[in-house]
């Protein structure tokens, strides 16, 4: 869907589709980097769920970024990372920051990487000990990563009714 035109202005462009100087899908590069951390550094820790393999799913632009969930054998996370370099605001390693989805607002913690760069984080599963297989895994991944985009799972936050009062004293009346 086009954006609407400013006043005697050109379109805006559509924040979905590439442009020129886009960086290209991190996947490829995000899913061999946290298996090589698999395969290093989290080798034989306690919280590895054995039974999953590292995948980058669903990878797509939003806004200026990159959006997707990255599942490993220790977390599952939704990430965001620099699509169009000139308009990403990096943060620092565990600075915080929040994003408006149609499903609510969600908080991201900022992570460097000597190889990926800056990118950041929100937590969807750690430890990841409840998934059976990559496979169970991988639905939920998809399935987190659809739900953002819904409006239908924005929480409800209801207000409590006021508390009862007992009516009022009807006033004397001065004759």
């Amino acid at each position: 869907m086009p954006f609407p035109r400013d006043a005697g202005g050109p379109a805006e462009p559509d924040p979905r589709r590439p442009l020129e100087g886009d960086r290209s899908d991190p996947s490829a590069l995000l899913q061999a980097r946290f298996e090589h951390i698999r395969r290093g550094a989290m080798q034989g820790m306690p919280m590895l769920n054995e039974a999953l393999a590292v995948r980058a799913l669903g990878f797509r632009p939003w806004r200026e970024h990159w959006l997707g969930v990255l599942v490993t054998p220790w977390f599952m996370n939704l990430v965001l990372m620099p699509r169009q370099p000139q308009h990403w605001h990096p943060l620092t390693e565990r600075e915080s920051r929040h994003f408006v989805f149609p499903a609510g607002v969600f908080e991201f913690i900022g992570a460097q990487d000597a190889e990926l760069g800056g990118y950041a984080a929100c937590s969807l599963f750690s430890p990841m000990f409840e998934f059976v297989d990559t496979a169970a895994a991988e639905a939920t991944a998809l399935a987190a990563l659809e739900a953002l985009f819904d409006a239908q799972h924005q929480p409800v936050y209801e207000v409590p009714p006021p508390a009862h009062r007992p009516p009022s004293a009807p006033s004397a009346e001065v004759s």
